[in-house]
């Protein structure tokens, strides 16, 4: 039996927690499933995270977490950076497939894209400076002394900060994680993608590693030139397979949004830092039907965290109506993770048959939204465990 945190969170988080509590149960998989309350309120009241649950995701190493809601522009920081800085979850995975019956504009595209994204870095890191403090001017009258002329020109009274970090340990070990995750599962390529023209001591950085990582894992280079001068030898590679069947592609992150709308169906594994790689993670959500299909996984090195991309929509809270499935489906990727296959194939097809029959689903998957046969969020659940 193994045991596992599930924290439900807020807004419509207990409704899909236990709806995916639910399913997973009926894989027959046996797990003890470790409540940890830590929605919002929770937060506020005791001032952040409890201990318990840091507590609990520790000693468990695994947790199936709901979705928390994060105040925008004041309050508190999101929960989701938080638990990825303090556990060492530095890559996030975001699978997008496209499920037939799905109603959408790429119906007919196959996407199958899976997002590997930097999770401690970049402009999340939080290093942030606020307008008008005695800090941030100080910080900036640095800069200007340091930039050569090329320094903040605003006023330091109506000027905030962010720090973009960006180092060659953190950037090696998400691209091992991104061809590691590419050969483990017969992948055919991984494209880097940055904005390297612009942020060049940065995000040029960061294609320097990717290519080095990418040339250690004896992948096939889209132009021979990008491994030119790449030094694959760094210790900070670490264990590299026989990546050899393995593309390695680069594009722009503006160039990357436009290719995902034209032709999806070219791109397999992209990797890419933190910020953009939220950005795109939405975008590819939108080819497959949207979030409510989007599942997610946060992996450490000692943890994993298991969640859905969307937010906590607590307009729907309480109100059995919003789609669970991206939750289930982050489920599965945790069945995965605990060596769990045959349970997670099962899982998945009951997902994939309910949405092609297109009877018992949310209203969302409807073609139209008020379809008074759509069912709710537990009853699309039920639907799912009588598959198995």
């Amino acid at each position: 039996m193994y045991k596992v945190t599930l924290i439900p969170g807020d807004g419509v988080g207990p409704e899909i927690a236990e709806a995916t509590r639910m399913c997973i149960d009926a894989t027959g998989v046996k797990i003890d499933w470790d409540y940890q309350e830590c929605g919002i309120e929770v937060i506020e009241a005791e001032g952040g995270v409890p201990d318990r649950v840091m507590e609990s995701i520790r000693a468990n190493q695994v947790a199936l977490k709901a979705p928390i809601t994060t105040p925008i522009g004041k309050g508190f920081r999101s929960i989701n950076v938080f638990l990825r800085q303090e556990l060492g979850l530095y890559a996030c995975v975001r699978p997008c497939k496209s499920f037939p019956g799905m109603d959408t504009r790429y119906a007919d595209a196959n996407v199958d894209l899976v997002l590997v994204r930097e999770n401690t870095e970049d402009l999340y890191a939080g290093v942030e400076f606020e307008a008008g403090s005695e800090k941030t001017a100080q910080l900036i009258n640095t800069i200007n002394e340091l930039s050569d002329g090329k320094g903040i020109q605003t006023s330091d009274r109506t000027t905030g900060v962010s720090i973009k970090p960006i180092s060659r340990e953190g950037t090696r070990r998400i691209a091992n994680y991104a061809f590691d995750y590419a050969v483990r599962t017969k992948r055919k390529s991984v494209t880097s993608v940055c904005k390297a023209n612009i942020m060049k001591y940065t995000d040029g950085l960061w294609y320097d590693e990717t290519r080095a990582v990418a040339l250690a894992y004896g992948a096939n280079f889209e132009w021979e030139d990008l491994a030119k001068g790449v030094n694959p030898s760094a210790e900070l590679v670490g264990n590299v397979a026989d990546g050899s069947g393995v593309s390695y592609m680069e594009r722009l992150i503006d160039n990357m949004c436009m290719q995902l709308v034209i032709k999806p169906d070219l791109y397999d594994v992209i990797l890419t830092e933190n910020l953009y790689g939220d950005i795109l993670s939405d975008l590819c959500a939108g080819l497959i039907g949207g979030l409510g299909v989007a599942p997610g996984a946060n992996i450490g090195p000692d943890v994993a965290i298991f969640e859905a991309t969307h937010g906590s929509a607590p307009k729907y809270k309480g109100q059995n109506k919003v789609n669970p499935t991206a939750l289930i489906l982050s489920g599965k990727m945790m069945l995965e993770h605990l060596g769990e296959f045959e349970a997670a194939r099962k899982l998945d097809q009951a997902v994939a048959d309910v949405i092609a029959e297109g009877k018992d689903v949310t209203y969302d998957l409807k073609k139209d939204r008020n379809d008074p046969t759509a069912v709710g969020t537990k009853e699309m659940a039920e639907a799912i465990c009588k598959k198995m």
